[in-house]
């Protein structure tokens, strides 16, 4: 893949996650009855971070937290010239009748967030979901899906790749765009 653009830098990325984590407190004050649920792979890894900064910021307050595996789910599993490669789900509570905060890097199609919600419903049925997303790319939907929590929003061309890179995987946080063409 072509070298990116950096649209979003390290020191306004963590400003962007510490503003999501204001806008949940306000929301949610003490996170009872709530859940936060990270969407594999990405998803989990950007809803660790929001867990640790809420924890960070409400000390004594418990938040449950769980990472959920869509490939089965996926509307296009069988369709693949590659097989997808199955993540772990682990949710070790249920979600019946809790506020659920489904997390994701990236809001695209809308396609990854109807395969989450579909395999959420095996944890039980939830009394809300909401969506907290780092970009929403929002011209590019398939599915009427929109993030209830958005870092940033992006209007750029199907052709066009949004990546989030996090600390924990490539050793920084920044969000960039590549151009598909080469």
């Amino acid at each position: 893949m072509a070298r990116g653009r950096v649209i979003l830098q390290e020191e306004r990325f963590k400003f962007t996650l510490e503003r999501l984590c204001q806008q949940l407190i306000e929301n949610y004050s003490y996170f009872e009855n709530t859940c936060i649920i990270g969407i594999q792979d990405r998803g989990v890894l950007l809803g660790e971070r929001i867990v640790d900064c809420l924890s960070a910021n409400l000390k004594k307050t418990k938040i449950e937290f769980g990472k959920l595996d869509i490939t089965f789910y996926r509307d296009d599993f069988r369709t693949r010239e590659t097989p997808l490669k199955a993540s772990s789900t682990e949710i070790d509570f249920l979600v019946e009748n809790k506020r659920v905060i489904l997390v994701d890097d990236v809001l695209y199609t809308g396609r990854t967030v109807q395969a989450a919600m579909s395999a959420l419903l095996a944890f039980g049925r939830p009394a809300t979901v909401e969506l907290l997303t780092m970009v929403d790319r929002r011209f590019n939907r398939h599915l009427p899906i929109l993030s209830d929590y958005t870092g940033i929003t992006i209007d750029a061309l199907d052709e066009a790749y949004v990546r989030v890179e996090l600390e924990q995987v490539e050793g920084k946080d920044r969000i960039l765009i590549f151009s598909a063409k080469r």
